[in-house]
């Protein structure tokens, strides 16, 4: 005699969703959802929002899937996340064994994308928060009420 749980699990849709790495795409889902579960954090990361909307942001190459429960521990949905490569016109050159990409849309500038030489990619993110962090101390600068 074969027993079954008496838990009850969602079948994965067919329908994958598709988001490209370093890009998030909003879904809507059933707005009784409490918990979201994701498979492999470092492929995507799955926000939820008000509303039965989530956002989902494309952190690494390849398949992962999320699970949506409700407050009672009810699967409402399991979904794969595909993440797919950068969609902007991207130029690989080669150094060797070290890899540095580029978007050329419409004129060549650095682009971190993983998989790059580890000194390009940190050059690039080093340069990258150097200027995030100039421009948040001007904007920091003239809020500053003057005397």
């Amino acid at each position: 005699m074969l027993v079954w749980p008496a838990v009850a699990f969602a079948e994965p849709t067919a329908e994958a969703i598709a988001v490209n790495v370093d890009q998030a795409k909003l879904v809507r889902l059933p707005t009784r959802v409490a918990t979201i579960v994701v498979g492999n954090p470092l492929i995507a990361d799955v926000t939820l929002q008000t509303g039965g909307i989530v956002v989902v942001t494309g952190k690494g190459y390849g398949a992962t899937n999320f699970i949506a429960m409700d407050r009672s521990g009810e699967v409402l949905v399991d979904r794969i996340i595909q993440v797919e490569g950068p969609t902007d016109q991207l130029v690989t050159i080669y150094r060797g064994v070290d890899r540095e990409s580029y978007s050329c849309m419409p004129i060549c500038q650095r682009r971190v994308t993983l998989g790059d030489g580890e000194s390009y990619f940190k050059s690039t993110i080093d340069q990258a928060g150097s200027l995030s962090g100039q421009a948040s101390g001007s904007a920091s600068a003239a809020a500053k009420p003057t005397n």
